[in-house]
């Protein structure tokens, strides 16, 4: 069986969905809480579905069960406050987990984040020295938990001490698809686009206070859900695939006016866009431009292609958004 932590949330799901049809077993960590976040895995024939605080009593003993770990669970609020609450998710969970998969020798795949990089101004390279990762300045607590582990793992690693047989760090760059739908002002941007398009026949994007975009023209490498769960499908199943971090997105940003108009399109509708200035809690903490470099994902083995911006948002509407039921 495979575990899965997040295991309800959004690339959690789409990774259960992905084992599920291909007659896998999964076990589910999450809380699902009150609201409709269920229903992600409503489709999902699941082995159990438990709470992050019984994982590790769960796991005692049934380190021969398991395949492998999937590690997608953490606070994933860029706006999150509490700096305590994320190190405890984010941090520490990901340490002891990292440490019992050694132990136990399970493979470990585990979503990192291209918040690690900040504001982009040292590039989106996802190299391993500390050179390099020192010079890193997230502009969140979220970014800097995700990145504080990836050095973590990378120092144990360099250390000689235990790892996982096989391990691998995700930087999974603006993801959108299906099952996102329970992360409210978290949601991607082509599910807001979606709504605003839908309820009102435009959309309102942030004006630009950088001299370098125009109003509209802020920038994102966007990534179909599909791709990064093909990518860590991959590095799980890979004996072959050398141990790190690895970027995951498109290779290709796009501004969100394109992916407007992709919505536009998709819908049938004639473009109607109008800017409204950034959020004050924003500003100084603003990404304008993201850029997954592959490179090191293709030299690894990984041939999958991207799928192009406007293909993702016509099967994220078309499949889902626009239909009775949107869940995978």
């Amino acid at each position: 069986m495979y575990i899965i932590t997040g295991g309800a949330g959004f690339i959690g799901s789409n990774i259960a969905a992905a084992l599920d049809a291909a007659g896998q077993e999964c076990v589910i960590v999450d809380w699902l809480g009150t609201g409709d976040k269920w229903k992600n895995i409503a489709k999902r024939r699941v082995q159990d579905v438990i709470r992050p605080e019984a994982l590790f009593a769960f796991l005692e003993g049934r380190g021969s069960e398991v395949e492998g770990v999937f590690h997608m669970g953490a606070i994933s609020t860029t706006t999150e406050a509490d700096a305590d609450v994320i190190v405890e998710n984010n941090l520490r969970l990901s340490i002891d987990l990292w440490r019992w998969c050694a132990a136990a020798g399970v493979p470990y795949i585990y979503a990192s984040s291209a918040a690690t990089y900040g504001d982009g101004t040292v590039g989106f390279l996802d190299r391993q020295d500390e050179d390099y990762l020192s010079t890193l300045q997230p502009l969140n607590a979220y970014g800097w938990s995700k990145h504080a582990f990836d050095r973590w793992a990378l120092r144990e690693a360099a250390l000689g001490r235990a790892t996982p047989p096989r391990w691998a760090g995700l930087k999974f760059f603006n993801v959108y698809g299906p099952n996102e739908y329970h992360k409210g002002g978290q949601r991607s941007v082509a599910h807001q686009l979606f709504g605003q398009v839908r309820d009102n026949g435009q959309v309102k994007l942030f004006e630009s206070d950088h001299p370098d975009y125009d109003h509209g023209g802020q920038t994102r490498d966007f990534v179909w859900v599909g791709d990064c769960v093909d990518v860590a499908l991959w590095a799980m199943a890979g004996a072959d695939v050398p141990a790190g971090l690895y970027n995951v997105g498109s290779g290709l940003p796009r501004s969100f006016a394109d992916k407007a108009r992709a919505v536009f399109s998709t819908l049938d509708t004639a473009d109607a866009i109008s800017f409204i200035p950034l959020p004050e809690q924003l500003k100084g903490k603003y990404q304008y431009y993201t850029e997954a470099d592959l490179s090191k994902l293709r030299a690894a083995g990984y041939a999958g292609q991207s799928t192009p911006l406007e293909d993702g948002i016509r099967r994220y509407i078309t499949d889902y958004l626009a239909t009775d039921d949107p869940y995978r």
